[in-house]
């Protein structure tokens, strides 16, 4: 898995700006696997590429401190410190509420780190529950309210907040209100590629500038015969409409 990895980000990180470990794939193999999972993190980032860990990670507050540990601080112990993966940012589900994402936010302001909350995502079950009144407006629309009001917390001196949100490339039509309710996030979008997306329809998420938006694409890249030219094509794309 390493060395798949490492293929990848050799070939295909110049056009890229961050990489976005599955965290299921490698926790899956137990042991080896975070390990694994360590190893791919510190290639990434001797490569110049930011790691966003998509665990979508969302408990109790105390349980959420432990996530947050895990994934960009460190866990004191009377032998001293144990250090977490050392991502740069992660994703979270923020339907517990502001008091769960409170944890995740404290450790990533320490850390210097983002948060990517999911807020209408790319799978084709999203709508439901994401689109279901809640009770006057969408449920996605109150989680992005939820977002923009933590936006002060990770605010950067650009404008742009490193409290982001989840927004999926498949139903386009939700992207220009989700910018509107979200100006200061910056916006993970996952479902180019393989689940349908088409990055020539989102040009409103980068109404807030070209760094507003990181859209991925997984299998996109990994499975073509070329994955460098691959994400030259979309990193082509998503410049143009970015910045149009």
């Amino acid at each position: 898995m390493v060395e798949h990895c490492r293929g990848l980000i050799e070939r295909a990180g110049g056009a890229c700006v961050a990489v976005k470990p599955q965290l299921a794939c490698f926790e899956r193999l137990g042991a080896p696997g975070w390990a694994a999972l360590s190893d791919v993190v510190e290639v990434a980032q001797e490569a110049g590429l930011l790691v966003i860990a998509d665990g979508k990670r969302g408990d109790v507050p105390v349980t959420a401190a432990a996530y947050a540990q895990a994934l960009v601080g460190e866990t004191p112990t009377p032998w001293g410190p144990v250090p977490g993966l050392g991502a740069d940012a992660f994703t979270a589900n923020p339907l517990l509420g502001h008091d769960a994402l409170e944890p995740l936010l404290a450790a990533a302001a320490e850390a210097g780190a983002g948060v990517f909350a999911l807020v209408r995502t790319s799978n084709p079950g999203a709508a439901d529950v994401q689109d279901l009144p809640a009770p006057d407006v969408p449920l996605h629309e109150r989680l992005a309210g939820l977002v923009d009001g933590l936006s002060d917390r990770l605010l950067g001196e650009c404008g742009l907040s490193g409290m982001g949100a989840v927004v999926g490339a498949t139903e386009p039509e939700h992207i220009g209100r989700m910018r509107a309710l979200m100006p200061r996030a910056i916006f993970l979008i996952p479902g180019v590629g393989a689940q349908g997306g088409q990055p020539e329809l989102l040009g409103a998420a980068f109404s807030a500038g070209p760094a507003s938006g990181l859209v991925a694409a997984s299998r996109g890249i990994a499975g073509d015969p070329d994955p460098a030219a691959a994400a030259e094509r979309l990193r082509a794309t998503v410049w143009d409409i970015s910045t149009a």
